[in-house]
């Protein structure tokens, strides 16, 4: 795949090979699962592991959606701080919830590991940036949470972030010792690499069409053929379509953007010399970082508005580096792209069983990384025995969030009003 052509940086950097086969015949397995994500092959790879056929359908290429496009930063919990995912999900899902995702970093790093997946990884921590006075307090109440609980978490003031990011903008941050940064196509790759050793099979470019019950059994119907199952694994997440009805309003889609700059000179070494990822407190979120080959990748939400050699993201982008690294002077691109991310409204993600034997891991609120590794060994627990009880937070039915298309055009407005803002 030429550059030009490319859903995202990573997916013309990435070294683990991409793959694709079609489906030209029915196929009957113990469990199909719709999206060639870091959910889907997950899944895909722990049930293979545990004795399951398992069967991959995905409508593009794999890692397609919000996985070839994500910023590539493993980061522990999830959005919310630890005490509030125990007061949402209460004393008994509340902590495991907690312990299992504080491990999530662990358990991609393991993956990469064991699988030797080739994937730029870093174990040198993210960086939770303040970005004024009121981000500070809020990083200190979640320091307290994670230090309680003998999580690896610091808590450094301006000065002592300053030289880890080589910029004074930050009022401070919380250095999470258990992250890492990846390439995040890289990783998708390796896990089908993984899952089709492991004995899954995974077809691209099939769409799922139509998702139907036959007696005890679930049908798939695709273009090439129908893959017949007894359990179906949903790991479509933000790019859910109309496979089965209102799936695609249990959330609110927002978009995410990113621009990456030419490999940078020498005379970019004091900017993240450690490679840690770093993403801000702001309401508008923004992200940064420095890949494997030096490039700074700088992003926030929304979409790209223009194209990486001009436009109004490009200006943004141009502008937002000037002033946190004014040394520096102007960058060029060499790509910019965006996707999108599932948000519910309590900020944590959902297992919904929509029907029988029929599950879908849901709104990961930009922490697909590590939830959907997560989710993907979790499915294959629940389709080999497990106990329900057992599992890291309830399995819900399917709500819908009435407000969804509302609140992504009014998200999108105030994201783009941002990139204008920021742009003068």
């Amino acid at each position: 795949m030429s550059a030009h052509d490319a859903i995202s940086l990573w997916d013309v950097s990435a070294q683990e090979p991409d793959f694709r086969a079609s489906l030209d015949q029915d196929t009957t397995v113990d469990v199909a699962i719709v999206g060639g994500g870091f959910t889907g092959l997950s899944t895909a790879l722990h049930c293979a592991e545990k004795g399951l056929s398992a069967h991959v359908i995905e409508a593009e290429q794999i890692g397609y959606g919000g996985s070839g496009r994500n910023v590539g930063l493993v980061n522990a919990g999830v959005w919310l701080p630890p005490r509030k995912v125990r007061e949402v999900l209460g004393d008994t899902y509340g902590p495991r919830f907690v312990r299992l995702f504080g491990k999530g970093p662990e358990i991609v790093f393991s993956l990469i590991e064991k699988h030797q997946i080739r994937c730029e990884v870093t174990r040198s921590g993210t960086i939770h940036a303040a970005h004024g006075p009121s981000g500070f307090a809020d990083l200190e109440a979640r320091h307290k949470d994670w230090q309680q609980l003998g999580e690896p978490v610091d808590l450094l003031g301006r000065e002592e972030v300053s030289e880890l990011i080589g910029t004074d903008h930050f009022h401070g941050g919380l250095v999470d010792h258990r992250c890492g940064t990846i390439n995040p196509m890289g990783y998708c790759r390796g896990l089908a690499r993984a899952a089709l050793g492991a004995g899954a099979r995974i077809s691209t470019g099939l769409r799922a069409t139509k998702l139907r019950r036959d007696g005890h059994l679930w049908k798939v119907e695709t273009k090439g053929g129908v893959v017949t199952a007894r359990s179906v694994v949903l790991g479509t997440n933000a790019y859910s379509d109309d496979l089965w009805p209102g799936l695609k309003r249990v959330f609110t889609v927002i978009n995410y953007f990113q621009l990456a700059t030419r490999p940078l000179g020498p005379e970019a070494g004091y900017i993240l010399p450690g490679r840690q990822g770093v993403w801000d407190t702001g309401q508008i979120m923004f992200n940064l970082r420095r890949d494997a080959h030096d490039r700074l990748l700088i992003g926030s939400m929304g979409k790209v508005m223009g194209h990486k050699d001009g436009g109004l993201t490009h200006r943004w982008a141009q502008k937002r580096i000037a002033r946190l690294f004014p040394g520096l002077g102007p960058v060029e691109f060499d790509e910019a792209w965006h996707g999108q991310i599932a948000m519910t409204p309590d900020h944590l993600p959902r297992i919904h069983q929509l029907a029988p034997n029929l599950y879908t891991p849901i709104g990961y609120n930009g922490r697909g990384i590590t939830t959907g590794t997560i989710f993907g060994k979790t499915m294959s627990d629940l389709l080999t025995g497990m106990d329900p009880a057992d599992l890291p937070l309830p399995i819900s039915d399917m709500s819908t969030v009435p407000t969804a298309p509302l609140m992504s055009r009014l998200y999108q407005s105030a994201f783009t009003a941002n990139q204008i803002i920021r742009a003068i």
